[in-house]
């Protein structure tokens, strides 16, 4: 499979019915084994470089993958909705043996010579796309960056079966957030969903601070950062799928909404009294976040 042939999932037909209530869709994953219920993860990647460097942030999602292993908690799957697969619709991988996709450029060969060997999940891709109407699938993918440099240190043996949802980056920010809460049964099943973005990702005002190596944060990213944190804690997640409401912090924070929209995912994925926990914190090269939380 190439990245050209993502093209092709453009051409496919949107599907119109995210509003439609949970309870309105059938309840089909009991044919995959109960489990006890996995978290959920959101992780602001940032850099592909974090594949392969040794830092606070790397750190702490080595940890992270410590933690589920010693608590007894690997997945029997991995779902990641990276903010690298848009389409018009929304798309599940089904592939056996996905692709370790380098979707970037300008980056040493090492990277590029990086693969994430995972197997795909095609049975709880199908069964996540049985899930909604709105979720059709496919094969026209793999792993992007937003999974395998994150996954590389998380699982770093590559054993846990991974697959991707696209995002529909023609439809607003409640589609996504009502669609991840028709997927929460999936952590009943043993999956653990990770939303694969950045809270606060804008690339074209960062690039002089990196190439300067200036780590030095924006005021208005540590504004909208912090903003985005009291929601959370709030949990006041009607804000923040209006994250125009914080203002030109917000604007300059999420130019495109393609890393924005996968944190939606995440927080859509919350029961009502578990616990939203912050695994890593920190605003870098001007304006891109790295916050990083977990969910149960």
């Amino acid at each position: 499979m190439k990245r050209k042939n993502f093209l092709k999932t453009l051409a496919l037909l949107p599907f119109a019915a995210y509003n439609m209530k949970i309870q309105d869709f059938p309840k089909i994953v009991e044919s995959l084994p109960g489990t006890e219920k996995m978290p959920a993860l959101f992780v602001g990647h940032g850099s592909p470089m974090n594949a392969l460097e040794d830092n606070a942030f790397t750190k702490s999602l080595k940890a992270l993958g410590k933690q589920f292993k010693e608590e007894g908690k690997k997945p029997a799957a991995i779902l990641v909705v990276s903010a690298h697969w848009l389409t018009r619709g929304s798309y599940v991988n089904i592939q056996p043996k996905p692709e370790t996709i380098h979707d970037f450029g300008g980056f040493p060969q090492e990277l590029f010579d990086a693969q994430y060997p995972a197997p795909g999940a095609p049975e709880q891709a199908r069964e996540t796309a049985a899930l909604s109407p709105l979720i059709q699938e496919t094969e026209e993918w793999g792993l992007d960056h937003g999974s395998w440099t994150i996954l590389m240190h998380l699982f770093p043996e590559a054993d846990v079966p991974v697959f991707q949802l696209s995002i529909d980056y023609n439809r607003p920010m409640e589609y996504h957030f009502s669609l991840a809460q028709q997927l929460a049964s999936l952590r009943e099943k043993g999956v653990l969903i990770i939303g694969s973005g950045n809270i606060v990702h804008n690339l074209r005002l960062s690039m002089g601070k990196l190439r300067a190596g200036d780590t030095q944060p924006y005021d208005w990213a540590l504004e909208f950062d912090k903003w985005v944190l009291d929601k959370i804690n709030d949990r006041d997640f009607n804000a923040l799928q209006a994250y125009e409401s914080a203002g030109e912090a917000g604007k300059l924070s999420v130019p495109t909404v393609d890393h924005y929209v996968p944190m939606l995912y995440s927080l859509g994925l919350a029961g009502e009294k578990e616990e939203i926990a912050q695994t890593y914190e920190e605003v870098t090269y001007g304006g891109i976040s790295m916050r990083t939380f977990q969910i149960g």
